[in-house]
C-alpha cells in the first residue's frame, strides 16, 4: 500500500495554485503575439500588461519597472553587471559584493569577473556583517566604478531576514547600488522596494505558487539600468529581448495577486504551524539544533539538523514516510551535506541540515504528520558522534 504523502519543501518549489493554471490555460488559447499590433495581438499585450501589474502590486512598484525574465537566476545575471546605462551614456561598475549565504545565482557574480567579487561575511546569528560591509565599501576604489552590492532579504535555507534598510543606508552613504534577491521574501512578508531601500529586486514565479520558467527584475526606476543581457528585440522596452512567454507571464501574475492578498493572517497561520512543529521536534529530541531560531525569520521555514543524523540520511528517511522536504537549496541537488550557508555562520556543516518549508496549503494535519515521522526517525538515529 503507498504511503499518502505530504508536501513540506514550497522553499524549493510551491505548488502551482488554482488561479495560475486558470491564468495560464486562458493565455495558452490565445493565438497573438504581445507584440503584434492587430486584435489578437493586443489582447495578448493586455496580458503581459495585467500581469506586469500584478507583479508591480506585490512589492510596491510600478508595473513599468517591472522587466520579465525566464527566471531568477536570469534576473540575477541581468542586473550583476558591470555595464549600466543612463541613457545613451555608459556608466561602470568596478566591484560587486555579496555576502556569503548568498544563493548560487547570485554568489557566481553574473557578469562580473571573478576578481572583481568580493565575499561578505555573516555573523554566526546569519546576519550580514555590517561592520565589514562598510568596511569594504570605504575602501573600495571610486575610480574603477560604482559598488554594487547584492543581498536576498530572507534566506532560502534558514528564513532568516536581513536587516535591508539598515543596509540600504550604507550602500547609499557610499554611493552604491543595492539588489535585493526577494524570491524567498514575496509573499511572505509585506515588500515595498522603496521602502527597503533597493534599486532593484529580483522575484521568481514559482516560489509563489505561480508557473517555474519565469522570473521578474524590478527596479525602483528607469535612469539606471543594466545592459541588457538577452539582446535582438525590442521586447521589454529594450531589456530582455525574445518573445513573452505569454502562459507563464500570466500565471505569475495571478499567483502574486493571490499571494498579495491576506498576507498578515495567512502568514500568523503558517508562523503558528511552523512554531508548533518546532515545539514538538524539540520535545521529541530537545537536542534538535534550529538555526536562526532567536533571529527574525519568514514563518514558513525551519532549518534544523539532528546530531547523529546525515542530513542526505534523514532526507531519504522523512520521504521513505511520505514527507518531503530538502536538505538545503534545491539547486545544490547532488550536492546533499554540507552547507555554505552554515559554513557562513561557523556551524560544523559536515553532516548538513534539513530544510521543512511550508506554505497555503499547508494543515495542520501535514504538521502532525510530520512531527510523528521526526520522532520516529529521531528514536532509531545513532547516538551523538556517530553520524549515521
Amino acid at each position: 500500500m503507498a504511503v499518502e504523502r505530504i508536501y513540506l519543501d514550497w522553499n524549493a518549489t510551491a505548488p502551482l495554485m488554482g488561479a495560475a493554471r486558470d491564468a495560464m490555460l486562458e493565455a495558452l488559447a490565445m493565438p497573438g503575439n504581445p507584440s503584434s499590433v492587430h486584435a489578437e495581438g493586443r489582447a495578448a499585450r493586455a496580458v503581459v500588461e495585467k500581469a506586469r501589474r500584478e507583479v508591480a502590486g506585490l512589492v510596491g512598484a510600478e508595473p513599468a519597472h517591472v522587466t520579465f525574465t525566464a527566471s531568477a537566476t536570469e534576473a540575477a545575471n541581468h542586473v550583476l553587471s558591470p555595464a549600466y546605462r543612463m541613457g545613451k551614456s555608459r556608466v561602470s561598475l568596478g566591484r560587486l559584493y555579496v555576502s556569503a549565504i548568498e544563493h548560487p545565482a547570485v554568489r557566481a557574480g553574473g557578469r562580473f569577473a571573478a576578481d572583481k567579487v568580493t565575499e561578505l561575511p555573516v555573523t554566526p546569528s546569519g546576519i550580514l556583517d555590517l561592520e565589514a560591509l562598510s568596511a569594504h565599501l570605504a575602501a573600495h576604489a571610486a575610480a574603477d566604478g560604482l559598488p554594487l552590492v547584492a543581498v536576498m532579504l530572507v534566506n532560502n535555507e534558514t528564513g532568516i531576514i536581513q536587516p535591508i534598510q539598515a543596509l540600504s543606508a550604507i550602500v547609499k552613504k557610499f554611493g552604491g547600488l543595492l539588489v535585493v534577491d526577494a524570491v524567498q521574501a514575496a509573499g511572505r512578508i509585506p515588500l515595498s522596494i522603496a521602502g527597503l531601500g533597493a534599486d532593484f529586486l529580483i522575484l521568481s514565479a514559482h516560489k509563489l505558487g505561480g508557473p517555474k520558467g519565469v522570473g521578474a527584475l524590478v527596479s525602483r526606476g528607469e535612469t539606471l539600468m543594466p545592459e541588457p543581457l538577452v539582446r535582438g528585440g525590442g521586447q521589454e522596452k529594450g531589456h530582455r529581448a525574445g518573445t513573452e512567454n505569454l502562459a507563464a507571464i500570466a500565471g505569475f501574475g495571478a499567483a502574486a495577486r493571490e499571494m498579495a492578498s491576506e498576507l498578515a493572517a495567512r502568514n500568523a497561520r503558517l508562523t503558528a504551524l511552523r512554531d508548533r512543529a518546532e515545539e514538538a521536534m524539540l520535545s521529541a529530541a530537545p537536542d534538535t539544533v534550529i538555526y536562526g531560531r532567536s533571529e527574525a525569520r519568514v514563518g514558513n521555514t525551519s532549518f534544523f539538523h539532528l546530531p547523529g543524523l546525515k542530513a542526505e540520511t534523514g532526507q531519504i528517511a522523512f520521504d521513505l514516510e511520505g514527507v518531503a522536504l530538502s536538505a538545503g537549496a534545491a539547486c545544490s541537488s547532488g550536492k546533499v551535506g554540507a552547507s555554505h550557508v552554515l559554513t557562513a555562520m561557523g556551524e560544523d556543516a559536515a553532516t548538513g541540515a534539513l530544510r521543512l518549508s511550508i506554505g497555503p496549503a499547508t494543515t495542520e494535519s501535514d504538521i502532525d504528520r510530520f512531527v510523528a515521522a521526526f520522532a520516529k526517525i529521531a528514536a532509531r538515529r545513532k547516538p551523538t558522534g556517530q553520524a549515521a
